[in-house]
């Protein structure tokens, strides 16, 4: 079938015999995979926590008068990260000026 290129076919490539397991694929470098995919579930990890942070704050510290505590906790339990900064740059600030807690 096909050879892979080695040695002087390399050469004919414009390549260096020692890049041949580049080349060829004998051998795999997964840092830069196994760096992204650490950097994806930290990001996770920190969304979740947020999440989680800004829910809790809303159903413990958010008045009881009216509705909104139920819409907070609505909108921050069904939006996930997005509902959750939105509250926190929205009606938390508003929450502590109002309140003080």
């Amino acid at each position: 079938m096909f050879s892979e290129p080695v040695g002087s076919d390399l050469c004919l490539l414009g390549l260096k015999p020692e890049y041949a397991p580049l080349v060829t694929g004998r051998e795999t470098n997964y840092t830069g995979l196994v760096t992204f995919a650490l950097l994806v579930l930290l990001v996770v990890l920190v969304g979740f926590a947020f999440w989680i942070w800004m829910l809790i704050d809303c159903a413990t510290k958010e008045p009881d008068t009216g509705n909104t505590k139920v819409c907070w906790i609505l909108i921050i339990a069904l939006t996930h990260v997005i509902g959750a900064l939105v509250y926190y740059l929205v009606r938390r600030d508003q929450r502590l000026a109002e309140v003080g807690r």
